[in-house]
């Protein structure tokens, strides 16, 4: 092997570069902690860890496959109508993914209520598309819609996990917290109560913003930069 050989950067489907675009989302990239995207459905469908996950992994397909087409297709598209294309792309993926939902999981695809249509106007979404997928290449940009729908994804997951858990002592809707420990006036036994305010919606926008501190408090040199 010549030295100039070995002295070019390793490239493929996971290099260096391309893990960065995976793990980013997860750390000073974070769509919701760090760019403060998405916050309206992660308010809203965070009582319960399932609907979460599923809207978490709704919006990661949907992220992901958006940013691969719009990427294929950025030197086809009119710069004065690529607003509408993107749209169009993310309206029909949100339709095929809402249809799956209703066919496999329609108790969850009714929890969700309008909130699977309105990924449509989820600004992680758009922002990846207009910001990266329209200047690289399909791969990077599918792993990043990857990365960021995962990022979001697993912002959701923790805030339903503390809400549902302290909320009502369940975790995906299995009983956690052992029934004796529940306090009993009658009986003067137990010593626990589940804390009602988590399945409020205001104690999701604190658990949210508990987690934007301490995201931003242990990257915060790395954000600023």
């Amino acid at each position: 092997m010549s030295s100039n050989e070995q002295s070019k950067p390793k490239s493929g489907l996971f290099s260096k570069e391309n893990r960065k675009l995976l793990a980013d989302p997860f750390n000073m990239q974070n769509p919701v902690t760090v760019q403060v995207l998405g916050i309206c459905s992660s308010l809203a469908i965070t009582v319960k860890l399932q609907p979460a996950i599923v809207m978490g992994v709704s919006v990661l397909v949907v992220t992901a496959f958006s940013n691969l087409i719009t990427s294929l297709l950025r030197n086809l598209i009119p710069n004065r109508i690529r607003i509408i294309v993107q749209l169009v792309v993310v309206a029909a993926l949100v339709i095929i993914v809402d249809q799956i939902l209703k066919a496999y999981v329609y108790d969850v695809s009714k929890q969700l209520s309008v909130f699977v249509g309105l990924i449509i106007t989820n600004c992680i979404l758009m922002g990846r598309i207009e910001a990266f997928a329209l200047g690289n290449t399909p791969w990077k940009s599918f792993l990043d819609g990857i990365g960021n729908g995962a990022g979001y994804a697993v912002v959701l997951i923790v805030i339903a996990f503390i809400r549902e858990l302290l909320g009502s002592g369940q975790l995906y809707g299995y009983q956690v917290v052992p029934t004796d420990w529940y306090l009993n006036p009658e009986t003067g036994t137990g010593f626990y109560s589940n804390n009602g305010m988590m399945l409020l919606p205001p104690m999701a926008l604190i658990v949210v913003a508990i987690i934007i501190w301490v995201q931003r408090s242990k990257f915060k040199d790395l954000i600023e930069k």
